[in-house]
């Protein structure tokens, strides 16, 4: 169960402080605050995350982060008197309150203001006054204030708001001339009728409605009073440089990413696990760069001891003796879909044809789950040439054996003293097993390649499993390391000039340093790490859809259901495409200077995984990124429907005995 004020100290120390957060009373406040008191029904378990969440009338409950980097610029004290524009739930002002003298909020929802007021009662905040109404023209009898606070996007500070400031007071305000173009802005009365700005960088709020604001309606108040307004709408210039898709059969899908066949690297992502469309436009760019670019390495966001099964028909190498059939751990459809076997049987036809070692075209796992298979790889390839080193392997992942089937539950006993050594033990393997390539290879370099990497994967997954109970970006950034690492090995093995294709979710694929990925968690992933290694000749492209169906589970190792995909959100890059009115596009983003620039702006952006919940779709599904620094290239596919798992039909007779989705 959820321990919320270790969660808060948690927030505190590593959403606020680490980030540059360092009033003591502003901190102090926020870990004496219950956020959970102030969030919706349901989102409780959310409440210390570092995100929006939704509150009613459309509005949010801003990132605990935001909130108190703008109480910081505000310079609030003891004694103060301090004005809040946009109430919304009432949280800001709650931990303003636990610092100034008092705080004075209006929000334009009765309902909203209304709530807020209640909660503050339940907690005894009796410093804090409430009001509805149209806060642009703040509260004129409380005035002057020390501080005023804006919790919505303005086209400018309102001049009400800025005459209610005492001399020496500051107005923190979101401003930008449409509401989706905003700057936090510290306005600072320096005189009876002077002021001072600084600008704290892009943000995105809510937009501040009201007489010295937005109207109601939405239309530009700025326009309306400038004469000026941008010529074409973002999704009117997406339109105009969106490259139509044709069918995934069309010879000229393909032929539409030929301008990535000379990179060395190109990563194909996915928005979801579960939708046939990007399974299937990933086949059809793969076969192509297969083709008639010679790319020979097919690198998936899957593990390895299942993909080399599937590695192993497709370049018509038997089966492993005793060996079952792959991916059958959660979640199955994820690789035990009609796509992914039809594309399979496609590259094992190819590879008859080429019947040339160096150029057949190899599927390989990239991640690191599957520690126990793994680990049977590596003692059946040692026991086949090597005995010795069997035994003495066998010895030594002894220690991992109770928790192979369920790994996770090793990282609660591998912080005690006796389990210490288990760690050194699977290195000590690897580099074993490392040392002697040369005898290896010379008896069988293709099980070597699979011995080795099956090793490497017991040491990471080792640690994966070790460190996942310490929170933080420790794991995701040493599951992803590792899946690159492996991409580099293959690189390595199939010779100085292989071509790889990367299959995997648009989390691991789009560049991490421009999403909240690595801005707010400090992680890293495979896009990033390509474009550091091998600069451009690595092509991020990600692949994403408005809505349709997914096929997902709705908690981890539950049934697969197929599921509604909402419609995207109003805020987010996935309705910019969706109301460019083309259904299917490739979107080039260098070729257009204009376009670029404007998709640096950060929004939402959709991430589905193999766990889907629509009823919290904003607060689990979306975060913040710049798509044009995230990804090189966006294949957009406006209405999509869920993969095909394998039937019974798909496994029957009439297929190979080395068949690898057999039963």
């Amino acid at each position: 169960m959820l321990d919320l004020p270790d969660a808060r100290d948690r927030m505190v120390e590593v959403q606020l402080s680490r980030r540059g957060i360092h009033d003591r009373e502003v901190l102090e406040a926020m870990r004496e605050v219950p956020r959970e008191a102030f969030v919706a029904p349901g989102f409780e378990e959310f409440a210390y995350e570092d995100g929006p969440l939704p509150i009613a009338e459309g509005q949010t409950i801003s990132q605990p982060y935001i909130v108190a980097l703008m109480i910081e610029m505000a310079e609030i004290g003891p004694g103060d008197h301090v004005l809040e524009v946009g109430t919304g739930s009432g949280y800001a002002a709650a931990v303003m309150s636990r610092i100034v003298e008092r705080v004075y909020t209006i929000e334009r929802h009765a309902g909203l203001a209304e709530t807020a007021r209640q909660r503050f009662e339940e907690l005894g905040y009796d410093n804090i006054e409430v009001r509805t109404g149209d806060g642009t023209k703040g509260w004129p009898d409380a005035a002057p204030f020390d501080a005023i606070l804006v919790a919505a996007g303005g086209p400018g500070a309102p001049l009400a708001l800025q005459q209610q400031l005492d001399v020496g007071g500051r107005l923190v305000i979101p401003v930008g001339d449409e509401p989706d173009d905003q700057r936090l802005l510290k306005v600072t009365r320096t005189g009876a009728a002077t002021y001072s700005e600084e600008d704290f960088g892009g943000v995105r709020f809510v937009p501040l409605i009201g007489e010295q604001g937005w109207p109601e309606s939405g239309s530009r108040i700025a326009d309306r009073r400038s004469g000026r307004a941008r010529t074409r709408s973002l999704p009117e210039m997406i339109a105009a440089a969106a490259e139509p898709l044709p069918g995934f059969d069309d010879p000229a899908f393909g032929e539409l990413f030929d301008r990535f066949g000379d990179r060395r690297i190109v990563l194909l992502g996915e928005a979801s696990h579960g939708t046939s469309e990007f399974y299937r436009a990933r086949a059809a760019i793969t076969r192509r760069l297969i083709e008639k670019h010679g790319f020979t390495i097919v690198a998936v966001e899957a593990d390895w001891p299942d993909a080399a099964a599937i590695d192993r028909y497709v370049r018509h190498r038997p089966p492993r003796a005793n060996a079952g059939p792959p991916f059958q751990r959660f979640p199955t459809w994820m690789w035990r879909n009609t796509d992914v076997a039809a594309f399979v049987d496609w590259m094992r036809q190819h590879n008859e044809r080429i019947r040339i070692s160096s150029r057949l075209a190899g599927f390989y796992g990239l991640d690191i789950y599957n520690m126990s298979g793994s680990i049977g790889a590596v003692l059946q390839y040692l026991d086949r040439v090597d005995p010795q080193a069997a035994k003495i392997a066998r010895e030594r992942y002894g220690c991992l054996t109770p928790w192979q089937h369920e790994p996770s539950t090793y990282g609660r006993v591998a912080l005690t003293s006796g389990y210490e050594k288990c760690e050194q033990a699977v290195l000590e393997q690897c580099r074993e097993l490392l040392a002697k390539q040369f005898d290896y290879a010379q008896q069988d370099g293709v099980d070597f390649l699979d011995a080795t990497q099956n090793a490497r994967l017991i040491a990471s997954a080792e640690r994966y499993y070790r460190i996942m109970y310490y929170g933080g970006a420790q794991s995701w950034n040493l599951r992803d390391t590792h899946m690159f690492e492996t991409l580099e090995h293959l690189l390595e093995a199939r010779g100085p000039n292989a071509k790889a294709v990367v299959w995997a979710h648009n989390s691991h694929i789009g560049d991490a340093r421009y999403t909240e990925m690595g801005i707010v968690r400090d992680e890293v992933n495979i896009g990033q790490l390509c474009r550091q290694r091998f600069g451009d000749e690595a092509a991020l492209i990600g692949l994403s859809t408005h809505s349709g169906t997914v096929a997902a589970a709705s908690d981890w190792d539950s049934e697969m259901e197929i599921k509604q995909v909402r419609p995207s959100h109003n805020d987010s890059y996935e309705r910019l495409c969706h109301d460019c009115g083309v259904s299917r596009f490739l979107l080039d983003i260098k070729r257009d200077d204009d376009l670029r620039e404007r998709l640096l702006e950060r929004r939402l952006e959709r991430f589905i995984g193999v766990i889907y919940r629509p009823e919290t779709e904003l607060r689990s599904h979306y975060a913040d990124a710049s798509l044009a620094q995230q990804f090189d290239a966006f294949a957009w596919f406006d209405e999509t429907v869920a993969v095909t798992p394998l039937g019974p039909e798909h496994m029957g007779t009439g297929v190979p005995d080395t068949y690898p989705f057999g039963l």
